[in-house]
């Protein structure tokens, strides 16, 4: 039999999810032909601003190859704009001359964002944010220009605001209304995010009219005027106002249009043969802008298509999670409450905690959280069942997790929910589905999950929840990823609330933390032992109980394995020098133990490749030198230049700055390694300016810089203070990266810990809070008294030989 022919004119999420839904109910029906005016295949949207954020690459938020698109036999037109419909002989034309005839054809051409028509919208640097090319264009104009200004303190404009900040611009949110986010929170949460964002970095104008952006004499947009007659700087200007359903070409085709493609409950328009979905539509006179209703009306007109004549979508009830990292915030349904409603409020500042539940006639209607929103699928499970709260009022505003009969307390929310509860409210995913798919499937990872079920797929807030599901379903069978918000498999907490733990409950063991947190596993895995002991040894120094064990091979045995099972043995040279006694050391070690390689590293040291493990011990003997700790996530080099004491140009003496911090903070265990360099002049012979502690000497003084990483993705470092005196350099220095140290998630380089707290959290912390900087370089300076040399222990210890005649890696 011959198939129909479906045409689709748009290549987003609402089309192509219609699409999957039709290949799975209906695989053989159509062929199928789908036009999109982008030069890139389907892509998540809602991803756009982890792209902007450098959380995601362009590659990470692809949702359907090219090769996907072939396996399905459908026919992709990218960078194709269908600019007319010929209703009467069912044909669609692109600007380009293509076209495509059809049986059914499919309108899912979503919206525009909206630009006010105010004077300037013309000047270059203005933008819309919308799609991969204002993404890329804003990257780009980061890195050029300084003022960014975002008109609009919506979902959209705060994500932008926050990938721009990342991008190193200054950032200021204008916006027209009296707190954030209005439409999604009330005025206390609202305060709230506002205060968090700040912490961040970010600038606020509130109750602000933009009246004109006005352009340099390039036409370039400079700055933004408003009505009230104050001007700021703005070499980017993004509006993010709302968005508009575009409707342009279903309306030119005589399609019923009224602020949107007029739709019924099957998403049929008012010609029969012509369906829409997503953000174009308005259904019952509704047009809606989040995945979740777009997904739902995709369920809804595949199930048409298939001619099985079933399937009503009769609206949403939406729920909103704010994706600017960092920050926890859900609010769902009517929030703000009023009329014959009552609330329930549960407000704690200085935690950072604000929970409120609309109740009417005994159900929940609405609900905001900010700071912890672990129970925002349950609320908006109720709310969307219309469930009596009367027998849980009592305990309602306290989670899920406080009611006795789940058998559940403090430990998995996942094993607590019912087969129909919804874990994904972006695709509508239950619990059942799931688990049903990763049995039926054989699924082990996060990955398989989203592609097998589309959960954790969109705005990923869902994704811990998924790993729980994966954990419990799979037993002993999962190996959770270290990036996950939780520590690992073993608990629901994630590295934060652990280490406060540590710190309120003095914990000082690994098997008294797992007890006293409730682990899951008795025993830990590979993924929460080694961070469970360094937070242990970092929270209470002198105090905490090491276990070798629980570290990772190379810190285990004080040596860095190599792939052929050799190790490679790089004694510490104090600010790269070394003495003529040194070096005929090294050579004669390395003709004794035939050493199969000796390079000089990037850091100013000698490293000894291809040692046997047995012969280890028996080296470091005859070398008689300290480790450089190149194996561990520990300090690593500081890596100088000559200076003053020999170079012409050199206005400092950073060899001697340079020994002196190495000496100083020798042993130090860090969540990852860390690297610093000296460089005596502006010239940055060391490098500085890409290490985690960069320090640079100028006439006056020194420039101390943060945060730089050498290492696949290169990241210039912060700059953070200038200092007069070497002693400064070491407190300055030293106290930053005790806080690091402190609070940083184990195995996050600093660079990674500063993009989540903000540039402006460590500068208050250091250079604003005198007295707390002293205290911090004093709390380093503490935990590293007493600390001996690995290999001088291990040489003098006969005891501690075995462990290099049985290594187990």
């Amino acid at each position: 039999m011959q198939k129909m022919k479906l045409v689709v004119v748009g290549n987003g999420m609402a089309g192509m999810r219609t699409v999957e839904e039709l290949l799975k109910i209906a695989p053989d029906l159509y062929d199928i032909t789908v036009f999109g005016d982008e030069p890139y295949p389907n892509y998540n949207r809602i991803m756009l601003s982890p792209v902007l954020a450098n959380e995601q690459t362009i590659d990470d938020i692809i949702l359907n190859t090219r090769e996907w698109y072939a396996e399905n036999n459908i026919t992709l037109h990218t960078s194709a704009r269908v600019n007319k419909i010929d209703r009467k002989n069912r044909v669609v034309y692109t600007e380009d001359g293509v076209s495509a005839s059809y049986d059914r054809l499919l309108i899912a051409t979503g919206s525009k964002p909206f630009m006010p028509p105010v004077p300037g919208n013309e000047f270059e640097g203005v933008l819309g944010y919308r799609d991969i090319k204002d993404t890329n264009d804003m990257i780009e104009a980061a890195k050029v220009y300084k003022h960014a200004v975002v008109i609009g303190g919506g979902l959209l404009g705060l994500e932008a605001a926050n990938g721009l900040k990342i991008q190193g611009m200054d950032v200021t949110v204008v916006h027209k209304n009296e707190w954030l986010l209005e439409r999604q929170l009330d005025k206390t949460a609202g305060g709230m995010l506002q205060k968090n964002l700040e912490a961040k970095g970010l600038n606020f104008l509130l109750k602000k009219n933009t009246e004109q952006l006005v352009g340099d004499d390039k036409g370039r947009v400079k700055a933004v005027r408003f009505s009230d007659g104050q001007e700021i700087p703005a070499d980017l200007v993004v509006w993010a106002v709302g968005i508009r359903p575009n409707y342009a070409l279903a309306e030119s085709a005589g399609i019923y249009c009224n602020k949107g493609i007029v739709v019924n409950d099957t998403m049929q328009t008012y010609d029969p043969r012509v369906y829409s979905v997503g953000e174009c539509v308005a259904h019952r006179g509704i047009s809606y802008g989040l995945v979740a209703p777009l997904f739902e009306m995709a369920k809804v007109c595949a199930t048409h298509l298939a001619n099985f004549g079933i399937g009503q979508y009769k609206g949403s009830v939406t729920s909103t999670k704010l994706k600017v990292t960092g920050i926890d915030l859900f609010s769902a349904g009517d929030f703000m409450g009023g009329g014959d409603t009552e609330e329930i409020v549960l407000h704690d500042a200085v935690g950072g905690v604000y929970k409120k539940l609309i109740i009417k006639n005994d159900k929940i209607v609405g609900s905001v959280l900010y700071g912890d929103t672990t129970d925002g699928s349950w609320y908006f499970q109720m709310l969307r069942d219309g469930k009596a709260i009367h027998e849980i009022r009592d305990h309602l505003m306290f989670g899920q997790d406080s009611l006795g009969n789940t058998g559940h307390q403090g430990q998995d929310k996942a094993a607590a929910m019912t087969n129909e509860m919804e874990v994904c409210g972006c695709n509508g995913v239950c619990k059942g589905t799931i688990v049903k798919a990763i049995q039926d499937k054989g699924l082990f990872t996060i990955d398989d999950v989203k592609k097998q079920t589309k959960a954790g797929s969109s705005c990923g807030s869902c994704v811990g929840l998924v790993e729980q599901i994966l954990a419990s379903t799979l037993g002993g069978g999962y190996a959770p990823p270290s990036s996950s918000k939780a520590v690992c498999g073993c608990t629901t907490k994630n590295h934060e609330e652990v280490r406060a733990e540590i710190r309120t409950h003095k914990y000082l063991s690994i098997p008294d933390a797992m007890q006293g947190m409730a682990w899951s596993t008795p025993n830990g895995c590979a993924t929460c032992r080694p961070a469970l002991n360094y937070y242990l040894l970092s929270t209470w120094p002198h105090e905490a109980k090491d276990d070798p064990q629980s570290r990772f091979i190379n810190e285990r045995v004080h040596a860095n394995i190599q792939k052929d099972g050799t190790y490679s043995v790089i004694p510490r040279m104090y600010g790269g020098v070394t003495t003529p006694d040194q070096l005929r050391k090294i050579a004669d070690v390395a003709d004794k133990y035939a050493v199969p390689m000796v390079k000089v590293t990037g850091g100013q040291r000698i490293d000894l490749l291809g040692v046997k493990k047995d012969d280890l011990v028996d080296m470091w003997k005859d070398l008689d030198m300290p480790s450089g700790y190149a194996y561990g996530k520990s300090i690593r080099t500081v890596k100088t230049c000559v200076g003053s004491e020999f170079c012409r140009f050199g206005t400092q003496n950073s060899t001697q700055l340079g020994i002196d911090i190495e000496k100083a903070f020798d042993h130090m265990w860090a969540p990852h390694k860390v690297k610093f360099a000296v460089s005596g002049c502006p010239r940055n012979c060391a490098e500085s300016g890409i290490k985690d502690v960069g320090i640079i000497g100028v006439d006056s003084g020194w420039e101390i810089y943060v945060g730089g990483n050498g290492g696949i993705k290169t990241e210039a470092a912060h700059f953070l203070c200038k200092v007069k005196t070497s002693e400064e350099v070491m407190e300055y220095s030293g106290a930053f990266i005790q806080i690091y140290r402190e609070e940083a998630r184990y195995l996050d380089r600093t660079v990674h810990w500063i993009e989540r707290v903000g540039l402006e959290y460590v500068k208050q912390r250091v250079l604003e809070d005198a007295e707390g900087r002293k205290a911090a370089y004093e709390r380093l300076i503490y935990a590293l008294q007493g600390a001996s040399d690995p290999w001088a222990e291990r040489v003098n210890n006969r005891e501690q030989h075995k462990e290099y005649e049985t290594i187990t890696v």
